[in-house]
């Protein structure tokens, strides 16, 4: 008899790596995977057209790149195996979707990056900006809800949760306060869209992953964001 996935953080299913792929509904669940990480690289370059100010990680990202000969989209993937070194000590188990979410993330940031011209106009990078932070929402929402394994910042984020016994809530923002530092030290772009992000990142993820969560093992788990 197949195992019933028991429901982990948030009610999504608490399924290891072997147990994601073997969870059926893959022809639904990989494309939904791909199609919310490339969304996601898209939002984050929205938000750097916009310029008014990245998301916390990105934060760090564009602080790097002002002393890396390398794009918005390499720092991002770089970075993306530097958390996932990581994760070594606090043993989580990457999924497909933790290494495609190291990669395809920062691919389609340069690719948008490379399509999309900064707008002249205020009233357009105030849209850029506030559009891409709702993109980045859903498309979270669409990446972890098709069950293919934690992003490698999202892993993180729960296995120090897991090993401090502190709330995700308070991990998180431990995280991506330490990241603006970093990233502010190295002279990184912060502002207004900083803030609305980390405002709103989480009702919105929360509010979309429910009609985004794919049910695995014939159990539809009942989700919220942390």
């Amino acid at each position: 008899m197949a195992r019933t996935p028991s429901p982990g953080p948030g009610g999504l299913a608490d399924l290891g790596p072997l147990a994601q792929l073997r969870a059926g509904r893959l022809a639904r669940r990989v494309p939904q995977l791909y199609v919310g990480l490339v969304f996601y690289g898209v939002s984050l370059a929205m938000m750097v057209r916009g310029n008014l100010g990245l998301a916390p990680w990105d934060v760090l990202h564009s602080g790097l790149i002002r002393h890396l000969p390398m794009s918005l989209g390499q720092a991002v993937v770089v970075m993306s195996f530097v958390v996932l070194v990581l994760w070594i000590p606090l043993r989580e188990a990457p999924g497909l979707g933790t290494v495609s979410n190291a990669l395809v993330v920062g691919m389609s940031a340069d690719a948008t990056l490379a399509l999309l011209d900064a707008p002249a106009g205020a009233g357009w990078r105030v849209a850029l900006c506030v559009g891409g932070v709702a993109l980045c929402g859903a498309a979270g929402a669409m990446y972890i809800g098709a069950q293919l394994g934690r992003g490698p910042r999202d892993g993180l984020m729960t296995g120090l949760a897991r090993r401090t016994g502190r709330s995700l809530g308070l991990v998180r923002t431990g995280i991506e306060v330490a990241v603006v530092l970093v990233g502010l030290a190295l002279g990184g772009a912060l502002g207004a869209g900083t803030v609305l992000y980390a405002l709103a990142i989480g009702p919105l993820t929360q509010w979309w992953l429910p009609a985004w969560t794919v049910e695995v093992g014939g159990v539809r788990d009942h989700c919220s964001a942390a």
